[in-house]
């Protein structure tokens, strides 16, 4: 969304005569990179977005119908699909208005979007932060997480968790307003007069703040715990956590990481560089670029916290060949059957151990 924000608001600029200050230059024409964006983000995102539809829709329908939602990590694995449908909810108005370069959705829409856009990022962030915890107690920790890791203490704090996320997001939902800009509406955040500059800084360093090192810090600690615990552990599951333990802090890392590098950047680009047009448009393009990559996490969300998951997978064959193949079993005869789906169709395991990894 920061990539639209400031692809509209060059734009709109543009037409100005203000964009900086030069003495004896022109404005700082970004002609080819808005044509650069609309061109290239609609389809971008559009994959994205059927993507993440698809892989998060599977993750909320096998929880509920095959996990029951008796564990609190499943919870909060619950809790962080939707987020990630939320966020993508959300982007079906944005690729649109990336594409047509404005606004058509009304003022309402354009305040409840973006806040709700903001909402489900940072739902997202706090229930990995708080799987993050939920791992570290069930190892590290594991009498007192047998008190502790309870589904209502998980109902609890995921209603907490979205309260909290809310108020993250509250200014988005304050500030952001549809303007007419002349020829065509724009849906911008309207700071107040003469503390623009302070507003996008506070913006960059909350989300630099809650969105990479927070989670980190968080992830280092109790990670470094779990890792610890579990060399002391003899069990043959253990390289295997370990290995998923530091595939899921490299992948927040990697993902989001520059996104909110290039967000700080530009956010203070008066303090880190000079005042240069060229200098603005290349970090207009990283912006891009970085947001495209950001914004495919969460289609890799349902395959880190899920997927790699031998119950998870067992459950979505279980549906697969139960339902789908099934059906298609009637036009398709060397499809499996329903019948020999039964035979092979995985028992409850209620001999294995809760604390067994879920992801």
């Amino acid at each position: 969304m920061e990539a639209f924000t400031a692809m509209m608001k060059t734009m709109d600029e543009s037409t100005e005569t203000t964009v900086f200050d030069y003495e004896d230059s022109l404005p700082c024409e970004k002609v080819n990179i808005r044509q650069l964006g609309s061109q290239f983000l609609p389809p971008l995102y559009s994959l994205v977005f059927v993507v993440g539809l698809l892989g998060n829709a599977v993750v909320v329908l096998i929880l509920t119908k095959y996990k029951r939602l008796q564990i609190m990590t499943n919870i909060f694995l619950l809790n962080l699909a939707i987020s990630d449908l939320l966020f993508l909810f959300t982007l079906v108005f944005w690729i649109h208005y990336a594409g047509w370069n404005e606004w058509v959705f009304g003022a309402f829409m354009c305040k409840l979007l973006s806040g709700l856009y903001y909402v489900g990022l940072y739902s997202e962030i706090f229930f990995i932060i708080l799987l993050t915890v939920d791992r570290y107690l069930a190892i590290v920790h594991a009498v007192f997480a047998l008190r502790a890791r309870t589904v209502t203490f998980g109902v609890i704090t995921s209603v907490l968790t979205w309260g909290l996320a809310g108020l993250a997001a509250l200014p988005e939902f304050i500030f952001h307003k549809s303007q007419d800009e002349g020829q065509h509406f724009v849906c911008l955040p309207l700071y107040p007069k003469d503390q623009e500059d302070k507003w996008k800084r506070f913006h960059a360093l909350r989300m630099n703040i809650l969105g990479l090192a927070l989670p980190l810090l968080i992830m280092g600690v109790c990670y470094s715990g779990i890792i610890k615990t579990l060399l002391r552990c003899p069990s043959k599951k253990k390289y295997k956590a370990i290995r998923l333990i530091f595939v899921i802090m490299v992948v927040f890392f990697i993902f989001w990481t520059p996104y909110n590098l290039v967000l700080l950047l530009s956010a203070f680009q008066t303090i880190f560089f000079e005042a240069s047009c060229e200098q603005s448009k290349q970090l207009d393009v990283a912006m891009q670029v970085t947001e495209v990559i950001a914004y495919t996490h969460c289609c890799v969300n349902p395959i880190i916290y899920a997927f790699v998951g031998e119950r998870f997978r067992n459950h979505l064959c279980h549906f697969f060949r139960r339902h789908v193949a099934t059906y298609l079993g009637k036009y398709i005869p060397f499809l499996p059957s329903e019948k020999s789906d039964r035979a092979s169709s995985p028992s409850p395991s209620t001999g294995e151990q809760e604390l067994s990894f879920v992801f």
